[in-house]
């Protein structure tokens, strides 16, 4: 399986969340999975990169051209896809992958890990989306969403979007056993709020 993981580019981490990161990657690649990614060789990125390179798993880093410099792309990618605009590279890592996962991030990760709630909100995919939720990162992200539900901004229903798990193991046997269904056309859906 395909599997976008989205996640901090700093190189300035508490070695847990690297150490998570790298057991994620690991796990992945002993399991035949595929990762794809932003391509960045810093961060989390670079260490579930490291981890699955570690495992012998394959790995597809997709990257912005004005990222294409060196020593930001992680070398042991096995594919490189380069794009002109950051939507690009979006667009390319939803359609290549069949699940994501979000590890701690900053904006970017942030930015993808929205967007892709959001389609699987109006039912654009019905790919399973994880937290990989490392010393309760995410935190603070469940609980705006609780306000939001309580404020009536967004459904209950909108927490079956996504599953959260502080064990990459258990993230991944969620991911594996995830019931695919058709898609629904946004016709179907009658009370959405954004």
């Amino acid at each position: 399986m395909n599997i976008c993981v989205y996640g901090a580019s700093s190189k300035t981490l508490d070695k847990s969340y690297l150490d998570a990161g790298e057991k994620l990657g690991r796990l992945m690649a002993e399991r035949g999975h595929t990762l794809v990614f932003g391509g960045g060789q810093g961060g989390l990125m670079g260490a579930v990169a490291r981890g699955m390179t570690a495992g012998k798993g394959y790995i597809i880093g997709i990257s912005p051209r004005y990222f294409d410099v060196d020593g930001i792309i992680y070398e042991g990618c096995d594919e490189v896809h380069v794009t002109d605009t950051m939507r690009e590279r979006k667009q390319i890592m939803e359609d290549m992958s069949e699940a994501f996962v979000a590890t701690p991030g900053g904006a970017g990760t942030f930015d993808e890990l929205f967007e892709i709630l959001t389609l699987k909100q109006v039912g654009r995919h019905n790919k399973p989306i994880a937290f990989l939720n490392t010393n309760n990162y995410y935190k603070p992200v469940f609980d705006l969403i609780d306000e939001a539900i309580e404020g009536n901004f967004m459904t209950a229903e909108n927490r079956n979007l996504y599953a959260v798990f502080e064990d990459p193991e258990d993230l991944l046997n969620y991911i594996e056993s995830h019931k695919h269904t058709e898609v629904k056309d946004i016709s179907e859906y009658k009370d959405i709020k954004d």
